[in-house]
């Protein structure tokens, strides 16, 4: 496909790309222009061939850079048609990223309606639930009927993001109640929508962050819930597409600061080599001069080295052994935060927990390590002895400082995927030698 509209393109053949894509899936149509990789010019001139009925749905599919490009290269007529057809929370992820005088210009062009709709959308923090919801929803009141509701439906439907779930309020918009599509097709004609409307309705504060969304949807399993503002009056509502889109862009952003990266909206192959040097650069420089601390405890033991030089052979040990068992502690605790499992609170439950993990894992390390030690390597009972109780006292360490300087930054406000595998193998590092040391010292009496 992709080689066929090539070809087409390079040989000026529109009229049977138009046919061609007038055929396809939105979704596939927007994935086809990102992987053709075209010029700025070609691509626009492609995506002027879509249908305008077609054009305003596959752009919504593109992604945020592509977006921009096409946004800013259309008339602005062509411009403003696109984002009147969008959905506004669609249309304000768009206009935040762009520069003001170009979202000045372009909502110049637009619908009072849209323009209304966008700059509400705007005024809420980045990350809220303000931010991620959608005003493109059916309002139906108490007194009217089935009919009524239906034929309403029928009239606004169409430019609403969902109909399946319809939302009752009062004159004062505060929400009352919820109804199904399924529930007022199957009722009679002449029932109140107050009579078949569900009370018990779960709703979201505009102000709620969007990872907190995310573990409602997960909660109640619902396809859209209500946002309702401080006065609970209902403003907007998410639905699980918007919740798909946050669930993948949370678990980016924790996979990257686990990583020791500073997050990034950009896609792998979208960022640039200098842009990717500066988001990695900042940690890689702060875990490395925090290391040196681990230079300076193997300096300060440089005579106790030289005289019992196969100490030095078992240090890397430690060190892996130590960041491994941190590490394996941080993600269970980092990914049990993210998920709702765990607060501050079970803190000291946490620690009891790992403590006993700890000795269980490094008491059956020990007795390998301690066979093998004697005979592969055939050291000294004493020297066995010390890195077999080197091996126990940093599991447990690593585990305890895995669990709980995660749940520590979460108390203060800091993202608990900060305190992931490589700041923890640092601290690891360091108090691992310094268990090591302090063993041989009363060990070996030097």
């Amino acid at each position: 496909m992709l080689e066929k509209i090539r070809e087409y393109i390079q040989n000026g053949q529109y009229a049977k790309i138009r046919s061609l894509i007038a055929e396809m899936n939105e979704a596939d149509i927007a994935a086809m222009l990102e992987e053709l990789e075209l010029p700025g010019a070609e691509l626009v001139k492609v995506f002027r061939m879509l249908p305008k009925s077609l054009a305003a749905d596959v752009f919504s599919f593109l992604s945020l850079e592509t977006e921009q490009m096409i946004i800013t290269s259309l008339t602005d007529r062509e411009a403003a048609n696109i984002i009147d057809n969008l959905f506004a929370d669609d249309a304000a992820d768009l206009m935040e990223e762009m520069p003001a005088n170009v979202v000045k210009r372009l909502l110049a062009q637009t619908t009072p309606e849209t323009r209304r709709d966008i700059n509400h959308l705007l005024q809420y923090p980045e990350d809220s639930a303000g931010s991620v919801m959608t005003v493109e929803f059916v309002d139906l009141k108490e007194d009217q009927t089935v009919a009524q509701a239906i034929e309403k439906i029928r009239k606004i439907g169409i430019d609403k993001e969902t109909i399946n779930t319809c939302y009752v309020t009062d004159p004062y918009r505060k929400i009352r109640g919820t109804v199904s599509l399924r529930t007022l097709i199957l009722g009679e004609k002449t029932d109140r929508i107050g009579d078949l409307m569900e009370e018990k309705v779960i709703t979201i504060n505009t102000m709620t962050d969007q990872e907190e969304v995310a573990r409602m949807f997960q909660k109640y399993d619902f396809d859209a819930m209500p946002v309702v503002d401080s006065e609970n009056r209902l403003v907007g509502i998410i639905t699980v597409d918007d919740v798909m889109d946050i669930i993948q862009q949370e678990a980016t952003e924790d996979i990257e600061m686990m990583a020791a990266i500073t997050p990034t909206d950009k896609p792998y192959m979208k960022t640039t080599v200098f842009e990717t040097w500066k988001k990695r650069i900042p940690w890689l420089l702060i875990l490395m001069i925090s290391a040196t601390f681990t230079g300076r405890i193997i300096q300060g033991y440089e005579d106790a080295l030289a005289a019992y030089a196969v100490l030095t052979a078992y240090i890397p040990m430690f060190m892996d052994t130590g960041g491994n068992a941190g590490g394996q502690a941080s993600a269970t605790v980092i990914r049990s935060i993210s998920l709702g499992e765990l607060e501050f609170g079970d803190i000291f439950r946490v620690v009891w927990k790992e403590f006993k993990v700890a000795i269980l894992c490094g008491v059956t390390l020990s007795v390998l390590n301690f066979a093998k030690l004697l005979l592969f390597d055939r050291v000294s009972v004493q020297v066995a002895v010390i890195v077999c109780l080197t091996v126990v006292l940093t599991v447990l360490v690593a585990k305890l400082v895995g669990c709980v300087l995660p749940m520590l930054a979460k108390k203060v406000g800091f993202d608990p995927a900060v305190m992931a595998s490589p700041f923890i193998t640092t601290i690891v590092d360091a108090v691992s030698l310094l268990i090591y040391f302090q063993i041989a010292t009363r060990v070996l009496h030097f």
